[in-house]
């Protein structure tokens, strides 16, 4: 089934309902921290290491790793905001979203990090959350989705200067690609029902 019918398909996720759901998933990314650190960091060896072509299923469990309890700190509260924003829009869009985001960030990362790096965090998916709630508004033109964005733009739109190598020890590529997927996400949802005529 394809993006397109999905998200025809698709109802708005109540706000308690979403909530839960982010809840849970913000829940299980302090557990596997907590595991992580009992395991002496065991679990980080399942990062993205580039340009190792094994390693490229790991774009889908690294943003569920982080390196320290300040790196997941520091993501907790834009992950548990904008995640359950996107949900609000409803799951199987949300999950869509997602996976394009997982994908691009992850493979941004695999193919621009220098040789040896290991990338791990949710950082990226953030990345691409903040651009797809943006551009979603953009496409859709949905007055509630408009106000929305400008809130996330005025919250966190600053973060979007982690684009640029800017930061040693911070993983650019992956926030570069997140955001670059974000924005597929939101056309593939949204913007060629907007050039079909179909407003969601």
């Amino acid at each position: 089934m394809s993006s397109q019918t999905l998200s025809r398909r698709d109802s708005p996720l109540p706000a308690r309902t979403a909530g839960i759901v982010i809840g849970a998933w913000t829940a299980l990314l302090w557990v596997i921290e907590i595991v992580d650190q009992l395991t002496r960091e065991a679990l980080e060896q399942f990062g993205i290491h580039s340009w190792q072509v094994a390693s490229l299923p790991s774009m889908f469990v690294s943003p569920l790793i982080h390196d320290d309890w300040a790196h997941l700190a520091a993501n907790t509260v834009p992950f548990a905001v904008l995640g359950f924003l996107v949900l609000l829009g409803g799951l199987a869009r949300a999950l869509w979203a997602t996976m394009v985001t997982v994908v691009v960030s992850g493979l941004f990362a695999w193919l621009l990090s220098p040789p040896n790096t290991v990338t791990i965090g949710a950082s990226g998916l953030v990345f691409g959350w903040l651009t797809y709630l943006m551009v979603r508004a953009v496409f859709t033109r949905h007055t509630v989705q408009i106000l929305i964005a400008v809130g996330v733009l005025v919250l966190y739109g600053s973060v979007l200067w982690g684009v640029l190598p800017t930061q040693p020890g911070v993983s650019w590529q992956a926030h570069l690609g997140g955001a670059v997927g974000g924005a597929l996400a939101a056309w593939l949802l949204h913007g060629r029902d907007r050039a079909a005529g179909v407003g969601r």
